[in-house]
């Protein structure tokens, strides 16, 4: 995992960690250790966790990013449906499950006998029960761009390997500066990206996907919903945002076909284009803030605006990115 990280320069993370104020010193961790959660809990970690339990898919592929793979006894639910896991750690599927943020599984999770539990801030009324285990937890919260730092920078703390975490946000950091100067001068275009159950669930201007739209060198013609959840809407309703591109969630039940055949959406701009794409979901779903999200917003970039960041670019960066972080090399072919 050094290819990548040799390239990274001094500038860059220093500019990296000025964005996340909990970022700490790469120095080693000298234990017990505090840190401060996302729900802003002060948390004592007294030795240097060997048995990690993680409940949101989010912080497992973090986890795995920073290399603890192998310290990992319990993860959330339906893993299997998950490519990256199988790709670069793939005993983690052999691992026992702690249910979902819905229903996480409070006894299991004591039976492994963790020394860290990270589990996402939706399930912190569990959280009192827990400690009354004797289990340490942490809360994470990744839930956008600035978020995610947050939590990898907070896991890379607690595990003490702040410096993989630090080249890792050093990445994105990186990745989007290149964004930036590429799409300086490029037009616009109005982007409507649409959720897993139907083209008519939309992700507002407040949510993670709103700044994936806006790196990729376009607007979301959505931006006006502020709920921080996917959001139902009607025909009318994107009819009159008409749209110029129109994205789908990697993880959709439908398909860019099925909205190209929607004959209520024939007079939408993207649709009458043939405008319309769906995010691959060969490794990770790009769309979410999980831990190879900037992808999402190069892919984005290449079908936006291809002359200024080319598809041959963003498929170069997909090879760098997992041969570094997660030590596979990905085939291409899955997201052509």
């Amino acid at each position: 995992m050094n290819r990548l990280f040799s390239t990274i320069t001094a500038g860059t993370l220093a500019a990296s960690l000025t964005l996340c104020p909990i970022a700490v010193s790469a120095e080693e961790v000298t234990y017990p250790f505090t840190v401060t959660d996302q729900l802003g809990r002060e948390v004592t970690i007294e030795s240097e966790p060997q048995s990690l339990v993680s409940g949101y898919y989010i912080s497992t592929s973090l986890l795995v990013a920073l290399g603890l793979e192998d310290q990992l006894v319990g993860i959330e639910a339906k893993a299997d449906t998950r490519p990256i896991y199988s790709l670069a750690a793939p005993q983690l599927l052999e691992l026992p499950s702690v249910g979902t943020a819905k229903e996480f599984d409070l006894e299991g999770c004591a039976a492994l006998d963790p020394d860290l539990v990270i589990i996402p801030a939706k399930l912190k009324d569990n959280i009192p029960a827990m400690e009354e285990l004797g289990l340490t937890v942490i809360a994470v919260n990744p839930e956008d761009d600035e978020k995610l730092a947050e939590s990898l920078l907070l896991l890379g703390a607690a595990t003490n390997t702040q410096e993989k975490a630090d080249l890792l946000e050093a990445y994105y950091v990186e990745k989007k500066e290149e964004l930036d100067n590429a799409l300086a001068e490029v037009e616009k275009p109005s982007v409507y990206l649409a959720g897993t159950g139907s083209v008519l669930t939309v992700a507002g201007g407040s949510m993670y996907q709103n700044s994936l739209i806006e790196n990729a060198g376009a607007t979301n013609a959505a931006a006006e919903i502020t709920d921080a959840s996917w959001t139902d809407i009607s025909y009318e309703q994107l009819l009159a945002w008409n749209p110029d591109v129109i994205l789908i969630a990697a993880e959709a039940e439908y398909t860019a076909q099925d909205v190209l055949n929607d004959e209520n959406l024939s007079s939408v701009n993207a649709v009458a284009n043939g405008a319309v794409y769906q995010f691959p979901n060969a490794f990770e779903a790009w769309d979410s803030p999980v831990t190879g999200c900037v992808l999402g917003s190069l892919w984005a970039a290449s079908i936006l605006h291809p002359q200024e960041y080319a598809p041959e670019t963003f498929e170069a960066e997909v090879t760098n990115f997992y041969e570094t972080f997660y030590d596979f090399t990905p085939d291409l072919s899955l997201i052509k």
